[in-house]
């Protein structure tokens, strides 16, 4: 297992960190962005598989923004599962 380090666009959090066992989330922790909620929401999807989270996350947006964390979540994920298996990207 390595960390992914992901960095966002188009939100207040900067970059996300992401830690997989296969398609199972072991660790999320962003830097920036609210802190309670990206800490909440980091807590409820270790231990998830990666599809699941993605298929709920992709698409969220903040506001009349284009993208939102968990919308950079998922695209983190897919990203750091396409690395680990070494392909070049995971399809949402």
């Amino acid at each position: 297992m390595s960390v992914y380090h992901y960095v966002t666009k188009g939100t207040c959090s900067r970059s996300i960190d992401v830690e997989l066992d296969g398609k199972t989330i072991r660790c999320v922790t962003f830097e920036g962005g609210c802190p309670g909620n990206l800490s909440g929401i980091s807590r409820l999807i270790e231990g998830m598989d990666i599809d699941m989270v993605i298929s709920r996350f992709a698409g969220t947006r903040c506001g009349n923004r284009e993208t939102s964390c968990p919308d950079q979540l998922a695209k983190a994920l897919a990203e750091a599962y396409g690395a680990e298996q070494g392909e070049a990207g995971h399809a949402l």
